[in-house]
């Protein structure tokens, strides 16, 4: 038995009497198609006051059951749907069936001697049927990454369900951006980011298995939820194709692609990363790794700046590389930002490519949902036209097992892998 925090065991449960609500036909019909959120302006009548985090009952026009959907009178996106079809009481039988319909989706990926060793995302948000709601999981402590304000009042009801399903000991509560505000703050109630919610958490980063190669995560206080988890396949073809090659690892983050590369046996790794701290866990995950010869072969260097000035400054220098390796963050948040975005892909493509040697590899990444796969690579492509050079494919990539796309905003992370003639 995992013991609960005072703060969270002291937040209210939600009410138990069920709203009623009515949308508009339109929406009533992305409901039913599977779509995970009703916005407020689809919202025709609500039965009474409610708070955030309560349970509605959704009805079309016959007064029909419909679907069920926590509340958030906060948020544009006013009902998250958790279950559409028949009716359905969301009990704590309905949440452990969900959580272990989704690792028994991830069967493939926990086949490996390793398993309780681990990083890999638990629970993907809506595309797992968990609409803002994000679990990873690092060797034997969750990480819960809270996108809504509708989940705080059932916390103290799932993290037990959830530590039974998975068997961790440990569980630390993230918030998005958008709850860390301070009007959000009595959605809350005294709940603060990098919380240990449940267990006992040692201080200090928490190690887990990638591939066989160790890391560390800063769970409390790392991006995201301290890794990357999203591209863990993408890392793997780096470590495949980086022997005897020379790296240039730009948005380089923690070093997981930089750590990958050199166990695959590359010559030199250069990374770059903006955050000195960030690329100082970079240089620790490394050290992780030197009990294999071919990481301590590797002539590693890190460099804080902004990748774009460095590309530049590299360019000037006359530096080239067979291996170059593009991941930023995302540029586009919401739809006003798709061009600005498409320019900066650009831009880092023209400036990536100055630094291919003829034969070598250039690896791009968008993590940015409002830009779709056919936009980005059309950029990439026309840039590297733009520029003179000339790209043949080795390969597309998209979602890992562990991070499915149940809606079309589900689909974020896109990747190209081309030889640079």
């Amino acid at each position: 038995m995992v013991d609960l925090s005072s703060t969270l065991a002291a937040v209210p449960a939600p009410s138990e009497r069920r709203m009623a609500v009515r949308i508009t036909p339109d929406a009533l019909r992305h409901v039913r198609a599977r779509h995970p959120w009703v916005f407020e302006e689809s919202v025709t009548s609500i039965s009474h006051e409610a708070v955030t985090g309560d349970v509605a009952v959704i009805f079309d026009a016959d007064r029909s059951f419909a679907a069920v959907a926590l509340y958030d009178p906060e948020s544009p996106i006013q009902f998250r749907v958790l279950h559409v079809g028949k009716p359905t009481p969301i009990v704590d039988a309905w949440w452990t069936a969900t959580f272990q319909r989704a690792l028994e989706a991830r069967s493939d990926l926990l086949d490996d001697p390793d398993a309780e060793r681990l990083a890999y995302r638990v629970i993907n948000g809506e595309n797992d049927g968990c609409s803002g709601f994000v679990v990873d999981r690092y060797a034997e402590v969750l990480v819960v990454k809270l996108y809504s304000a509708v989940w705080v009042r059932h916390l103290s009801d799932l993290i037990p369900l959830l530590i039974n399903v998975t068997g961790c000991s440990a569980v630390v509560l993230r918030l998005a951006r958008n709850l860390q505000k301070e009007q959000r703050s009595g959605d809350l109630f005294g709940l603060a980011d990098g919380d240990v919610i449940a267990g006992q958490l040692a201080g200090g980063p928490v190690q887990f298995v990638e591939g066989g190669l160790l890391f560390e995560a800063d769970v409390r206080g790392g991006q995201k939820t301290g890794h990357f988890l999203d591209q863990r396949e993408n890392r793997a073809r780096v470590r495949e194709m980086a022997a005897g090659r020379d790296v240039l690892d730009l948005f380089a983050s923690t070093g997981g692609f930089s750590v990958n590369a050199a166990a695959g046996g590359a010559r030199s790794v250069h990374s770059v990363d903006l955050s000195a701290p960030t690329l100082a866990a970079a240089e620790r995950n490394m050290e992780l790794n030197n009990q294999l010869e071919a990481v301590r072969n590797c002539d590693f260097t890190t460099e804080v700046g902004d990748a774009f000035e460095v590309m530049v400054q590299l360019a000037r220098a006359e530096k080239t590389y067979d291996l170059v390796i593009v991941d930023p963050p995302s540029f586009a948040q919401r739809a006003a930002n798709v061009d600005g975005a498409l320019r900066a892909y650009t831009r880092l493509t023209h400036l990536a490519l100055r630094l291919v040697r003829p034969g070598g590899v250039l690896v791009q990444a968008s993590c940015s949902s409002r830009v779709t796969a056919p936009m980005f690579f059309e950029t990439v492509l026309d840039a590297a036209d733009a520029a003179g050079r000339s790209l043949t494919e080795i390969e597309r990539t998209g979602h890992a097992v562990d991070h499915p796309v149940g809606f079309p905003e589900g689909a974020y992370l896109k990747a190209g892998f081309w030889t640079v003639h």
